[in-house]
Parts: C-alpha cells; structure tokens; sequence
C-alpha cells in the first residue's frame, strides 16, 4: 500500500522488495499494515517470506507487542532479519524495552 497506507497495489510485496533491491536500496522495512498498531504481533511468515526473497537486510514492523513477539525474532526460522520496530507497545507499557534487550542480549 502507497499514499499513507491509503491505496493498495496488487503487484506482490516481494516483486516490490526486489525491484529496490536492484535500484540499489540498502534495507527494506516491512510493514504489515493489517497488524500495525493494534498489538497482534508480528505476521512472522510474510515478513520471512519477504527476507527469503532478496538479499538486502529486512526489518519487521507492524504487530510487535510482547517479549513473546521478540523471542520470535530469534527463532533460527528468522535469521535473515535484521531487526523490528515497534512503537504502541511501548507507549503503553507493554512491552519492557529493558527486558527486551536482556532477552536480545542473552540470545547474542
């Protein structure tokens, strides 16, 4: 989706990763507009399918809500991203940035 998540397109989300991929974008955020915002967690298939389909790095965003949501993050199934974003669980406590980065750390 385009013009502030206002107008979708029907050309797939992985058709489009790779057409930056080749005009030379260094990384690519993924955002499932779906989850973004209401703390459903992350859609952890499209956002690996999407990482399996270019080489540049991907970042999740849209749904992460827990520390359940980042252990996810570290499954072996999703070594190719290079990280997530979140934004309301963190406004609204749900999410302890402090114990997130003990977990991250622990894992490294």
């Amino acid at each position: 989706a385009v013009q502030g998540w206002a107008e979708t397109s029907d050309v797939p989300a992985d058709e489009i990763a790779r057409r930056f991929e080749d005009a030379g974008v260094a990384a690519l955020i993924y955002t499932d507009i779906a989850r973004d915002g209401l703390l459903k967690g992350l859609n952890m298939e499209a956002t690996i399918a999407l990482a399996d389909a270019v080489s540049i790095p991907v970042i999740a965003s849209g749904g992460l809500a827990s520390l359940a949501d980042v252990e996810a993050l570290l499954e072996p199934r999703a070594h190719k991203l290079a990280g997530a974003i979140t934004g309301r669980a963190l406004y609204d406590g749900r999410l302890d940035p402090g114990a997130a980065l003990a977990l991250v750390a622990g894992r490294g």
